[in-house]
């Protein structure tokens, strides 16, 4: 059994929408933090009900595997306040600042364990580099580290006069499903891209434009010498955010020798939505486990 509680952190006059999950039975868990991207929030991302399919939430796959599990919606997204800011990299790691307070009056606990999907992945490792005393083991999935020879990110480069003078980009359903289909086809069950969509633009049609100016022309965001976390690199083989040589280039600089390298095949840049999601999350399960052992 799973139980569920909204919650609310803030920093300054900014609201911040906390989702937790986690076993209903009494006694300390793990404390997950997953960090979401630049256009779905906390819980289209990571607690999502498809219709019709099973196991589609990232929250209650590991909460029935003895995990505490939070989410965040990032200043500007999801339930969160929306403010003129456009809630890049930078204000990301100033968000979970503020919510590791609000886990240590829940928990007790002041380190946890931290996953990152694309840009939430550059939120994460920015925070883990500047507050290696909060990060137990990080997890960055879908990361990008210089962005050179990325074709995501050169077809992105058009936009970057929008991204520069506006704090929010449109979005839709076309678009929201683009991000399952622009890598390779066939990976995904299309309800999964509809549901997705429909959960996020619950929320409105627009979201920051922050991690896409960053992602477009601010790389690198995370010096790897600074993270001192072990971590794990997961690359979905079809992920057109990075090429393996940037990624490899990032893994070869961290300094702790407790690190991983991982591809997975038939997944692209949206890996938790894919047909084979669960390697992905039996690969984070593994290395979050090393330190229960």
């Amino acid at each position: 059994m799973i139980t569920s509680e909204e919650l609310v952190t803030t920093k300054g006059n900014v609201r911040l929408a906390v989702w937790r999950k986690r076993p209903a039975e009494g006694g300390e868990h793990p404390v997950v933090v997953l960090v979401h991207g630049s256009s779905t929030s906390a819980r289209p991302t990571f607690d999502l009900a498809v219709p019709g399919k099973t196991e589609y939430s990232m929250m209650d796959w590991f909460a029935n595997r003895g995990f505490d599990t939070w989410a965040m919606d990032h200043e500007g997204y999801g339930k969160s306040t929306i403010t003129e800011r456009n809630s890049d990299v930078r204000c990301g790691v100033e968000d979970l600042q503020a919510l590791m307070p609000l886990i240590e009056k829940h928990t007790g606990r002041k380190k946890v364990l931290m996953y990152g999907l694309s840009s939430g992945s550059l939120r994460a490792g920015a925070f883990a580099a500047s507050r290696p005393d909060a990060v137990e083991r990080l997890v960055l999935d879908a990361f990008v580290w210089t962005g050179e020879g990325s074709p995501t990110l050169a077809k992105r480069k058009e936009g970057v006069e929008l991204f520069r003078t506006k704090s929010r980009r449109p979005i839709s359903e076309a678009f929201i499903e683009s991000i399952f289909t622009r890598d390779h086809p066939g990976l995904y069950e299309p309800e999964v891209a509809k549901a997705c969509a429909a959960a996020q633009l619950a929320y409105g049609d627009s979201v920051p434009t922050g991690t896409y100016l960053d992602m477009t022309t601010n790389l690198p965001l995370v010096d790897p010498a600074a993270v001192r976390a072990p971590t794990l690199i997961v690359r979905p083989q079809h992920d057109g955010i990075a090429t393996v040589e940037d990624l490899l280039g990032f893994f070869a600089r961290l300094p702790s020798s407790d690190k991983q390298f991982i591809m997975i095949p038939d997944l692209t840049h949206a890996s938790m939505f894919g047909i084979h999601r669960r390697r992905m999350w039996q690969a984070v399960l593994s290395f979050f486990s090393f330190m229960r052992k």
